[in-house]
């Protein structure tokens, strides 16, 4: 099992380190009063080629749209870290605390990767508060999705948040 994963967003430099030290380049970085955004490439990654993601401090989640490659495409419209995350004035760090939201707009809202979220907490990887912390955050996450029809955007709206994309071609689900 592996430590928590730590992500830094250096917005004046305009790149996203992950927990083993890669630089990435971003491509647009913006600064709302609830978030930060993100958008940059996914190099060298088989199943994906865009990124896109909202850091969103005060939920204690991490809203990711993927732009899949032709045969990799996943029935999901949004992907939801749970997450510790740190807002600084140049620097944001966001803390991976295992368990994941899978969104499928207006049909369902899926808890994953609960068994790698109890190794950590077993393996003594992931502190009790902040492990409770992950809990808590999950639990209301799930239930306001669940309380707005697993619609992300319905759900984000009543709490003052407007997430906006970029625009690319779409069919049926978001992929």
């Amino acid at each position: 099992m592996h430590p928590p994963k730590i992500q830094t967003f250096d917005v004046p430099t305009k790149t996203n380190i992950d927990n083993k030290g890669t630089v990435r380049a971003v491509d647009e970085f913006r600064v709302e009063p609830f978030g930060l955004y993100m958008s940059r490439a996914m190099v060298n990654r088989v199943t994906t080629h865009w990124v896109e993601s909202w850091l969103l401090p005060d939920l204690g989640i991490c809203v990711t749209d993927w732009w899949w490659n032709p045969g990799h495409e996943r029935d999901q419209d949004f992907y939801v870290d749970i997450a510790a995350i740190e807002r600084g004035p140049e620097r944001w760090r966001l803390t991976d605390l295992y368990l994941d939201v899978v969104v499928r707009t207006g049909r369902s809202s899926q808890v994953i990767d609960v068994d790698e979220f109890v190794e950590a907490v077993a393996g003594g990887l992931l502190e009790p508060a902040l492990a409770e912390y992950a809990m808590h955050r999950t639990h209301d996450t799930v239930t306001a999705l669940a309380a707005h029809g697993h619609d992300l955007d319905r759900w984000l709206a009543t709490e003052g948040i407007t997430l906006s994309w970029r625009s690319r071609p779409r069919s049926g689900h978001r992929q």
